[in-house]
């Protein structure tokens, strides 16, 4: 897999010279029948034979974004196939992943949606804000659930989603509040942010950790996805004297921005939201360049640290079931998510109902879902009652780490995430 992504260093090196078709699921398929009983076997239904369950995946699987889609999805992949050596959901129904490739466009994500739903009992992956916004009033008027592989607050309070890990917005509140209170009061602070809904969920929580850091912007700057000539942001944010700019944006740009950085000579404390960093980009012609200027917020810990049960766990799995498979957090991502979604399987196959219906009405009935310090815990239930985890790990380049990057602070929660409110849209 690395040498498939390894397109991304290789650009860092090169910067340094909706609708669907489809309707509701039929009167058969739909409820799985009336007679569910909490207890009973459930019934078959789209998705579910009476033997194996089938769960779907939406990810971009090529195109630039497959950097992260590729290793996300063989997390899930790894999961299930470990749950499944185990006897599986309840200890006899298999989990089989339905794979779609998104290609990172909203409106191919909706048709791959409609492609799978009336094969499968939910989506244990949506990848992409922009996807899950396209997929999510498909998901509502079929009464599935699905989760994203995005962190946007407004996942939380969603009931046809099942989220995993802290927020985007607090990702950006803690980073923010750590630099402010290790170096970085009254230093000038700016954001450069993805030009879409992933970027505003950075954004967001830019916006609010200036508020409640009383601090206020010297710049913020856009940028399109994929757009190879950024001079004019860096000149921008270069002018405006940042001494620390927020990064959201995908890995294929970061090379970009931070190339197009130190071609010009501007070393701001870069402070990454999480999917800015693939490894590729700790060992390319920049790695000098990033060490000195790069913190990354994510969750979480290092891979291969054996003190966390979680890690501990899935290195195992992954040592099983493909040893190939390189250290990479979004990795770690769909892991996380394939325990998710498992937690509502179980749930499901416990009320008798593996209907989408069911699916979606036992996520309602989950409280919380530990996660064993690969993410933090989370609270689900009714969307009003949900709270997802507040902490986020402040990394640092380090190209002898895995994925590159250790630790610096490791589940930091500042007093201002606390006060962000999460919202539905």
């Amino acid at each position: 897999m690395r040498s498939s992504r390894m397109w991304a260093a290789a650009a860092a090196a090169a910067m340094l010279g909706v609708a669907g078709c489809g309707g509701a699921d039929s009167e058969e398929g739909g409820s799985g029948g009336s007679a569910a009983k909490k207890g009973e076997a459930p019934k078959t239904v789209p998705g579910f034979d009476g033997n194996k369950i089938r769960v779907g995946a939406l990810s971009p699987l090529s195109g630039p974004v497959a950097v992260i889609g590729k290793p996300l999805t063989n997390g899930n992949q790894i999961f299930f196939d470990a749950l499944n050596k185990r006897g599986g959901i309840a200890g006899k129904y298999k989990v089989k992943l339905v794979q779609e490739d998104t290609q990172y466009k909203p409106d191919v994500a909706v048709q791959r949606y409609n492609r799978l739903k009336n094969d499968v009992v939910a989506f244990t992956q949506i990848l992409g804000t922009p996807s899950v916004l396209a997929v999510l009033p498909q998901l509502k008027r079929d009464k599935i659930i699905g989760a994203p592989a995005s962190l946007d607050a407004f996942w939380v309070r969603e009931p046809n989603l099942l989220p995993v890990g802290g927020p985007y917005q607090g990702q950006a509140i803690n980073g923010l509040d750590y630099y402010v209170k290790n170096g970085g009061e009254g230093k000038r602070i700016c954001s450069l942010s993805q030009d879409d809904a992933y970027g505003e969920a950075g954004k967001e929580g830019v916006d609010f950790a200036a508020e409640k850091l009383a601090f206020k912007l010297a710049s913020a700057q856009k940028f399109k996805q994929a757009d190879k000539d950024v001079t004019g942001q860096i000149q921008a944010l270069a002018k405006a004297k940042c001494d620390a700019v927020f990064l959201t944006s995908l890995p294929s740009d970061s090379g970009t921005i931070w190339g197009t950085a130190a071609k010009l000579g501007f070393a701001p404390r870069w402070i990454g939201q999480s999917p800015s960093w693939i490894d590729e980009l700790g060992a390319s012609p920049l790695k000098e360049y990033l060490a000195k200027t790069v913190w990354i917020v994510a969750e979480g810990t290092e891979w291969g640290d054996d003190s966390v049960a979680g890690m501990k766990q899935m290195v195992a799995d992954v040592e099983r079931f493909d040893p190939k498979q390189d250290p990479d957090y979004y990795f770690s991502f769909g892991y996380v998510q394939g325990k998710a979604m498992a937690a509502v399987l179980e749930k499901a196959v416990e009320l008798g109902d593996l209907s989408h219906e069911g699916v979606l009405k036992a996520s309602e009935e989950l409280g919380e879902v530990a996660f064993d310090g690969l993410f933090g815990d989370y609270t689900y239930g009714a969307p009003e009652e949900r709270k997802p985890p507040t902490q986020s790990t402040i990394f640092k380049v380090d190209a002898a780490k895995p994925y590159a990057l250790g630790t610096l602070e490791k589940d930091y929660e500042s007093d201002a995430v606390k006060d962000f409110e999460y919202k539905a849209r």
